[in-house]
């Protein structure tokens, strides 16, 4: 059958997503999905919007929702494009302002997905790569580019850039688009959005699969200058017109308007972050600084493939990418304490480390 594929499909390299096993008594720490479920108001929502209206197309332009994210961030709802999650909305963006005739650039250690867009989208690519200690230097981007995409903070390493060092790149290239995916901004990042008034080259990318508790709805959006969301929409209406459903558009809007539960949620992740990175150190595992829902450790003395591995083996699933600046590292999503309870456990037996020994 392979004889009947395009040239394209026979060229891809594709994405290859986090494992969704049906495991008995699984510990999932593998998809940085959230510990906890989504806000109380969206649920009920989305309960109230499976109506018989469903029987009609959904808004096709998400008024309500793109008003709900241009009061919380402080736009016009001329600045906000909303997608069918926030993959959805960056590949538009690959399409509609980074391929340009000059390179685009990104770090060598990030979201997997920016070097698949490029060979899709037939994109000239360069990927700039990491310090020694994986942070991402803004200097190296002093250079010749068509684009810019850099994750923010970034995944998989969960280190953040300060807002100042985004200015910085951005006050470097005030002529070309400049992407900052901020899927996991919120659990202690600083985010680029304030920058979007005095740069209107700059689109910045946010996704409620995360914070917000909703992977299962697919939504994710972009902010910025009604120039660079305009491009955005010539795509989505070449492509698809509908990318929100009646249910998610509810959910998502209801979402956005209950603050306390988001600020609270995300609050509780950073604690349960904390314990966690506290409690892989005492193991003796290198776990480098993040700002995300996760964590990215190694240990000095056990590869990572063995670690993943035997994890899987005591039901713990972790992600782990078999690359060379990265296959001694385990990304770990930071779950409820008895997931990581249970985690520790596991590396404890692992480890062969006691409990008086993990306590010293």
């Amino acid at each position: 059958m392979t004889l009947l594929w395009s040239q394209t499909a026979r060229e891809l390299s594709p994405y290859v997503p986090g494992e969704q096993p049906r495991i008995a008594d699984l510990v999932k720490l593998n998809t940085n999905e959230s510990p906890f479920g989504p806000s109380p108001l969206a649920l009920e929502a989305m309960r109230s919007a499976a109506s018989d209206a469903l029987r009609l197309y959904p808004d096709p332009e998400a008024t309500e929702l793109r008003a709900a994210l241009a009061d919380r961030h402080g736009l016009k709802p001329g600045q906000v494009f909303v997608g069918n999650g926030s993959d959805e909305v960056l590949a538009h963006a690959f399409v509609a302002l980074l391929k340009q005739s000059r390179k685009l650039l990104f770090p060598d250690v990030t979201y997997s997905f920016y070097a698949v867009w490029a060979q899709l989208f037939g994109i000239a690519c360069e990927a700039v790569p990491l310090d020694d200690t994986m942070h991402v230097r803004v200097d190296d981007y002093r250079r010749t580019a068509g684009s810019i995409v850099i994750a923010n903070p970034n995944a998989p390493t969960g280190i953040a850039l300060p807002r100042a060092e985004i200015a910085r790149l951005l006050q470097e290239h005030p002529d070309i688009p400049v992407l900052i995916d901020e899927a996991y901004v919120d659990f202690g990042g600083e985010s680029a959005v304030p920058l979007i008034a005095d740069h209107p080259n700059l689109l910045v990318v946010q996704t409620m699969s995360k914070s917000r508790a909703l992977a299962g709805l697919r939504v994710g959006y972009a902010l910025g200058d009604v120039g660079l969301i305009e491009a955005l929409r010539r795509v989505k209406d070449s492509f698809n017109s509908y990318p929100l459903g009646r249910i998610a558009q509810a959910g998502a809007t209801a979402s956005v308007r209950d603050e306390a539960y988001f600020r609270d949620t995300c609050a509780r992740v950073v604690t349960a972050r904390q314990a966690m990175t506290q409690a892989l150190a005492g193991l003796g595992m290198v776990v480098l600084p993040s700002s995300a829902n996760f964590v990215f450790a190694r240990h000095p003395a056990r590869g990572g493939p063995d670690l993943a591995a035997a994890l899987r083996e005591r039901a713990v699933l972790v992600r782990h990418f078999n690359k060379p600046r990265t296959a001694p590292y385990l990304r770990i999503t930071v779950g409820t304490e008895d997931d990581t309870r249970r985690l520790i456990a596991a590396l404890m037996d692992i480890l062969d480390i006691s409990v008086t020994n993990a306590d010293r």
